[in-house]
């Protein structure tokens, strides 16, 4: 397979709230600072789009902005990614509208969905049925939970959490849903705030509390480098397709990676998604090569971020190139 080079460098501008940094930026940006006594916008193009932070904190949308460049601008895989810290009143994007397949992500959404329904009054068959889905992401549970509330009901479950760019599978295959980084944020901030509008206390606590459950072999991703004493809750979804919906012998398989966790206790209060794919796998290689590469990707920029926002709780990070093709 050919391998592509690394995009070209690029500059760092950064500029005051009452600027906008919604429209595009040209191809080399002269970087602008100023005194502020508001929030400070960091923006840098790479591959043709931006990463975009915000922050309170001094210097720290700078430097987040800066880390997550440096660290997906080696990849070929294709990423997106959204962050939040309530924290540091911090926020940063990349490609966060863009749509992926959801593979196992989709998941929340769903028992999301059965507790708008429901409520925490679910019988022992359900109660068991969302434990198997969360915490094993067996997607046995998962259809049986789907077809029981149907279209309708998780629709209305999108529509209740402003999920607006979520779209479900015409023929109801729900890993292939639609969705962005910036819905799968906004998921994870509507179960971390004290906001019953959607669901009440009771049920995101249920739900959180399965996440923070997820089996230890299915903890990678988003959590990698996150500090120790936060409490991680999480989910994982993988899927083996080729953009046309059947195995291609151009592709051989693509693998589409994808990870959001909230990470709250103490004074942590944030969340990140991190969606990718075109994990390509190198003529001759393991299919295993490109699932490997997915995850190496999603976990780069999620170590990254942790140590920016928490640099005395978390280990220094190494942009090395290793892995990088």
């Amino acid at each position: 397979m050919a391998l592509s080079k690394m995009a070209s460098k690029v500059t760092l501008g950064v500029v005051v709230a009452a600027v906008s940094t919604s429209a595009v930026a040209p191809a080399a940006t002269t970087t602008v600072s100023r005194e502020t006594r508001h929030k400070i916008f960091a923006f840098q193009r790479i591959k043709g789009g931006l990463v975009e932070c915000s922050s309170a904190k001094p210097g720290l949308a700078n430097l987040l902005t800066r880390d997550i460049a440096k660290s997906l601008v080696s990849r070929d895989s294709r990423a997106s990614l959204a962050l939040y810290d309530r924290t540091t009143r911090t926020s940063c994007t990349y490609g966060a509208d863009k749509h992926y397949d959801s593979a196992s992500i989709v998941k929340p959404i769903i028992l999301g969905a059965l507790l708008l329904e429901k409520g925490v009054d679910l019988s022992e068959g359900e109660q068991d049925l969302a434990r198997e889905m969360i915490v094993s992401s067996d997607n046995d549970a998962m259809y049986t939970l789907w077809e029981n509330l149907g279209r309708k009901r998780i629709q209305r479950f999108l529509d209740k959490a402003g999920m607006k760019n979520t779209i479900l599978d015409e023929e109801d295959f729900m890993g292939l849903t639609q969705v962005t980084a910036r819905d799968q944020a906004r998921l994870l901030e509507l179960l971390t705030a004290d906001d019953n509008s959607v669901l009440n206390a009771e049920a995101r606590t249920y739900l959180l509390s399965l996440m923070h459950d997820v089996q230890k072999d299915q903890r990678w991703g988003t959590p990698a480098g996150a500090p120790p004493d936060a409490a991680v809750q999480v989910k994982n979804g993988w899927l083996q397709r080729s953009r046309t919906g059947r195995m291609d012998p151009w592709d051989r398989g693509d693998w589409k990676v994808n990870s959001m966790s909230a990470f709250t206790g103490g004074a942590y209060d944030y969340g990140l998604v991190v969606l990718t794919e075109n994990n390509r796998v190198p003529e001759g290689e393991s299919p295993q090569v490109g699932w490997d590469y997915g995850m190496d990707t999603v976990e780069r920029v999620a170590k990254a971020i942790h140590h920016d926002l928490y640099p005395d709780r978390t280990p220094r990070v190494s942009q090395a190139v290793k892995g990088d093709r």
